[in-house]
């Protein structure tokens, strides 16, 4: 009996210690897949127009709201004529818009620590990030055509009105002009810069799918990161180059 007694206080042990492991391994699995929590932002958000935009962290530090009139802080026909940042540009083609503040407001909200880990997801119409100007970035696409056939409209920096916000398509010349100047960030939370690397100061070859890969930029202290690069191949018979065609790795 005493035997028996023994065994199955032995049995119980074990059990026991079966379901303290089991729960320990959930709790790490748990934790594992809870989002980062920063406290700062990142140093590539101080490059970022301050008067169009306002960027703060939110969701307890694991997102980044950003909040932007959407009006850019450079020239373009689609300022209008009598405006100070108005440029005469008689070759374009304008769309009826012009830019103003209540017609280009935009709020995003983006992970402050991209998962790099999901699927690729394919961009859509409307915007796929911010630039440092405060305006928006769009794909590849206008309406459900390709972007040639409203190539026309686009003022000397690669952006038009139509339809809604004023945005990017090519590579905004505004502010970044074959180098490796920062662009903007994209919804997955991924930074876009220009076609050269700041790392080896030339065009990168490695870049995947998404058009990215994980260097050194002016913003990360020495530290590798991934970002996306505007790709240095030109696009159709606009004479310039695609701000970002896809697809997101940050999901």
């Amino acid at each position: 009996m005493k035997n028996n007694f023994i065994k199955k206080s032995a049995l119980l042990v074990i059990l026991f210690t079966g379901l303290i492991s089991c729960n320990s391994d959930s709790e790490t699995i748990d934790t594992a897949t809870t989002d980062t929590v920063v406290t700062e932002l990142h140093a590539a958000f101080g490059q970022f127009n301050i008067e169009a935009t306002d960027i703060y962290l939110s969701s307890g530090g694991t997102k980044v709201t950003i909040e932007t009139t959407g009006l850019p802080n450079h020239e373009s026909v689609y300022w209008g004529s009598g405006n100070a940042l108005y440029k005469d540009e008689p070759n374009v083609a304008t769309t009826p818009s012009l830019m103003s503040s209540n017609n280009n407001a935009t709020t995003i909200t983006v992970d402050a620590t991209p998962n790099l880990t999901g699927s690729s997801v394919s961009t859509q119409l409307s915007t796929i990030g911010i630039a440092v100007s405060g305006a928006s970035i769009f794909n590849d696409q206008e309406g459900n055509g390709a972007l040639s056939s409203a190539a026309a409209s686009l003022d000397w920096t690669g952006a038009h009105i139509g339809p809604g916000v004023y945005h990017y398509h090519l590579e905004p010349k505004a502010f970044t002009n074959d180098d490796a100047n920062l662009v903007g960030i994209l919804l997955d939370g991924v930074f876009l810069y220009g076609r050269k690397c700041e790392s080896t100061g030339t065009y990168p070859t490695n870049l995947d799918a998404s058009g990215g890969h994980k260097s050194t930029t002016q913003y990360t202290n020495g530290v590798q990161e991934y970002h996306y690069h505007i790709i240095n191949e030109l696009y159709s018979t606009t004479g310039s180059y695609i701000a970002f065609a896809g697809p997101y790795k940050g999901y």
